[in-house]
């Protein structure tokens, strides 16, 4: 085979039998980007997209364990832990004692905390509507259905 031969072969590349562009965890990471970028541009309020889910999960149910929130939120035990350290050092939430379980601690919304969940949710809805702007009101439902389906 000669030097030209090689380069020839080279430069034509075949076609794969595994096409990155095709496949489901591709499509997804892009997606997902798509929506961090519309999250950072759209949420209003200074806080990472975990952040947000730690705060309104909270505004939703209430005072909980870190570790509860962590499951309820789809967080490992780390991150619950540094979110929460990190909210409660800018004085969005708070821990105290469970009255019916003193060994346990309870994380709370503080009064600016929940300020802030007040200001930012409308801006999270919007944030749910550009994301699925590129669809049709049958297809979001669609979708959001068979994201469901493969949690």
């Amino acid at each position: 085979m000669t030097k030209s031969t090689a380069s020839k072969r080279r430069a034509t590349p075949q076609k794969p039998g595994y096409e990155l562009d095709e496949q489901v965890g591709f499509i997804l990471r892009q997606v997902s980007q798509r929506h961090t970028s519309i999250f950072a541009n759209e949420i209003g309020v200074n806080l990472t997209a975990t952040q947000w889910a730690a705060m309104s999960k909270l505004a939703e149910t209430g005072p909980c364990s870190q570790n509860l929130l962590g499951r309820m939120t789809a967080m490992d035990v780390a991150t619950i832990k540094g979110v929460i350290d990190r909210l409660t050092a800018r004085g969005l939430t708070e821990t105290g004692s469970d009255p019916e379980d003193g060994r346990r601690l309870l994380v709370k919304l503080t009064r600016a905390g929940q300020a802030m969940v007040d200001k930012a949710t409308p801006n999270a809805l919007k944030v749910t509507e550009a994301t699925l702007a590129p669809l049709t009101a049958k297809e979001r439902e669609t979708f959001v259905a068979l994201l469901s389906k493969l949690r």
